[in-house]
Formats: structure tokens, sequence, C-alpha cells
């Protein structure tokens, strides 16, 4: 936090006129690609076969519903969150893990596209992906509180409760190489890092897992999840997903999209969109 604290103040002038404008540009969203002012101008990172550092080997299956179009996957405790997208079919709903017991169901009325959430204490931050709308939820009704307004395009959320760098704050991502650090009350922006790979930047960053190691990140149309230096941008490993459906299970599924981490384990609950299953990983070297 400290850290951050003394960025803010040597760059609040040069950060205001980004701000200010990013919701004039069109952004990358989760059915096509765009260019705003947010994507750097220097070519973007390439996730190929000699970028990978770890594989996702399945330590256990899961059942998904082949109806949920994941957008956001958050395990507290032992209460499963998830949120799905598309005008009139996106919902939030919470589940006991493992037997996936239904707890709470909200469905997101028209014309709101459902994206990513995140657990912040008693609430749930859910945000949507073209209407720069956050919803704030009751976590054990998902019950709507209020609602604030944001610029640009929401995709996925992640939070820490306390990092040491960066302290209490809501992770975003916009679909962009860029994440925004939030105010975990009030949503507000409080600062930005850009992500790269060897310099380079890495975009269409999705669904996010914030946890002890760095933030996780989902990679939009690959089957490639990320794990970055929360304060500094730089990921430090590109994991290989691709393994995960067999041959059988893959016609009608869309892409990768849902990272969980399972407190007090190595392990991971990963998905994706109107996929049967989901997974129990560990990630483990190339």
């Amino acid at each position: 936090m400290r850290l951050r604290q003394f960025r803010r103040a040597a760059l609040a002038v040069s950060m205001m006129a980004p701000l200010l404008c990013a919701g004039c540009f069109d952004t990358l969203n989760s059915d096509s690609i765009t260019t705003d002012s947010t994507t750097p101008d220097a070519p973007p990172a390439t996730l190929d076969r000699n970028s990978i550092t770890m594989i996702a080997e399945v330590v256990d299956r899961h059942p998904h519903s082949r109806d949920a179009f994941t957008q956001g996957l958050e395990l507290h405790g032992d209460v499963l969150f998830e949120s799905t997208g598309r005008v009139g079919e996106s919902w939030i709903q919470s589940r006991a893990f493992p037997s996936g017991d239904v707890i709470a169901h909200a469905d997101i009325t028209d014309p709101y596209f459902g994206e990513g959430l995140t657990v912040v204490g008693d609430t749930v931050w859910h945000v949507t992906w073209k209407d720069g709308v956050a919803f704030a939820r009751d976590r054990d009704s998902l019950e709507e509180r209020f609602r604030v307004t944001y610029d640009g395009e929401g995709w996925g959320l992640c939070s820490y409760d306390d990092h040491e760098v960066l302290g209490a704050h809501v992770v975003m991502s916009d679909g962009t190489d860029v994440l925004t650090f939030r105010d975990p009350e009030t949503f507000d922006v409080l600062d930005t890092v850009r992500v790269t790979l060897d310099g380079a930047p890495v975009v269409m960053l999705n669904e996010l897992e914030c946890t002890p190691d760095g933030v996780y990140a989902n990679v939009w149309m690959t089957e490639k999840i990320v794990r970055i230096d929360a304060d500094t941008g730089t990921v430090g490993d590109v994991i290989d997903a691709s393994r995960l459906l067999t041959a059988s299970e893959r016609p009608g599924t869309d892409v990768l999209n849902g990272i969980a981490a399972i407190e007090g384990t190595d392990h991971f609950l990963v998905t994706g969109k109107l996929w049967p299953t989901m997974f129990e990983v560990k990630f483990v070297p190339r």
C-alpha cells in the first residue's frame, strides 16, 4: 500500500486524462476484438509453446452446468460463487462446495450482460460487460444493495483483503493489458498496472483470481492462464490448460474461463463457458 500511495501522488496528474477518457473508446470484449486507448502500441506478447512454464494437472473433476456461460468464479470458504453472461441469460449463484447444492441465485435482468465477481467481506461485487454498472450484492442472498457506474468495460474481478504492498483492493480486468485497482467499498479507481511478459503487453486478460502468489488471469481466446505480480504487472508463469477437456467433451463448449483458488491447498478450480466439467487442478512445472 505504501508503494502505490507514493506512485499515486507522483502520477496523479498524468493519470487523470486516461481515466476521464476511458469511456470514450471501444474496448476489447468477450465477443469481438477492437483497439482502444489502453491498448499499447507495442506488439502484444505471444503466448506460444515456448512461453509455457506450467501445466494444469487434473486432481479431481466436478460437474458444471452446460448452460453456464461462465464469467466469474470464486471460492469463499466452502461456498462457490459463479456468474454468467449473455443478455437475457446472465445470472449469479452461490453453491455449497463440493456438493453443488444451490444456496442463492439471482437472475440479471435485461439489458445487462453479466461478467466477473468477487467477494469482499459480506459484499459480492459483480460487474457488467459494456453497461458500465457494478452491483454490490449481499453475500448471503445475492440481492442487490446498491450499484455504481464505471468507465470502460468490465471483464474479470478478484480482491485482496490485505496485500503486503497493495493493501485492500478489488482488481478488475477489461480485456486489455491493464489491471485496475479499485476501492473495495466505493469501487473508485485507486491505481492501474500494465501486464507484461518479457516486456511485451499481455492483452485480453479475462477472469481473475487473487492469491498470495499473484493474480491469476485467464487469457481470452486461449487455453492459457498467466500468473501476474500484482504490484509490477510482470507475468511470472504461463500455464497451459489445453489438456483438460476430452475430445468427447469439447463439442458445444466455448473458451476456458473461470479460476478459483482452494484456500489452504495448492489446488484451483478451473472451468470454461458451457463446459460440462469443473476441474480441480494443480499447476506443475512443464
